[in-house]
């Protein structure tokens, strides 16, 4: 090999090298968008048993709500509520308690959808990623479009109810200020065609901006009465996705 070509190669090699250093790095992954299981028996139990009903109803299901412990609420404080609303839909909830961004992407990528056709899919997620520092606005924002983005590929049909993460807390703390900044940025994930932004968070409040016990009782999980606002906020949307005719309030 000629010497100087030998030495340009080198130099070439050495510049590259250099010129890649500079470049920025890719965005370090992050706990909201690792899917993960949790270790727990009882989850893996809850978890499975999404599977078993999923197979059951199949394609017959018309809506699926998907999220923590606020949708699995609605099997107990809900429940009456439900069975107005959505009973007859063959609506099926994949709420799990305690349940963050990283667990819900790996439940719909082992189970959660197999053989499901919804026309709708309700999505509220990512107060429990919120708790202290453990993680940032843009991650938990990161960890639900991530779910979004999930959804529309594993069902391309299914239109999506992304509901702003409700307030929580008696008063005024950071925490709910974190929330509402994440919210901030997830309400640009709806399309308006396939993706649809519902925030009604506002209905939990007094004017005053505290949190009324009667509408959540430990100012984060819902009320039968809390429960009642969440159904009518999402219904008339809800009720044009699915083709039938809405449903009016209980007395």
């Amino acid at each position: 090999m000629n010497p100087a070509f030998r030495l340009s190669s080198v130099y070439g090699l050495m510049i590259s090298g250099l010129i890649l250093s500079w470049l920025p790095s890719p965005a370090l992954a992050h706990s909201a968008v690792e899917a993960v299981p949790r270790p727990d028996q009882w989850w893996k139990d809850r978890h499975q048993s999404f599977n078993t009903r999923v197979q059951e109803i199949g394609a017959k299901a018309q809506v699926i709500f998907i999220g923590d412990s606020i949708t699995q609420g609605w099997e107990n404080e809900g429940k009456e509520v439900w069975a107005r609303y959505y009973a007859h839909r063959n609506a099926i909830n994949l709420g799990i308690s305690g349940d963050r961004t990283q667990h819900v992407l790996w439940r719909l990528d082992h189970g959660n959808l197999e053989g499901l056709k919804p026309k709708a899919a309700v999505l509220m997620i990512g107060t429990n990623n919120s708790n202290g520092e453990d993680n940032s606005p843009g991650q938990i924002a990161d960890g639900v479009t991530g779910i979004v983005r999930k959804l529309r590929t594993k069902l391309p049909d299914t239109q999506i109810l992304l509901l702003a993460i409700f307030p929580r807390g008696e008063n005024y703390n950071a925490q709910r200020g974190k929330l509402a900044m994440i919210n901030q940025v997830l309400r640009r994930a709806a399309d308006g065609k396939m993706v649809h932004w519902i925030d009604f968070g506002d209905r939990f409040l007094n004017d005053d901006g505290t949190l009324p016990s009667q509408l959540m009782p430990d100012y984060l999980h819902l009320s039968p009465q809390g429960y009642g606002i969440w159904a009518e906020s999402i219904e008339e949307q809800l009720s044009s996705i699915l083709g039938d005719k809405p449903i009016k309030p209980g007395p």
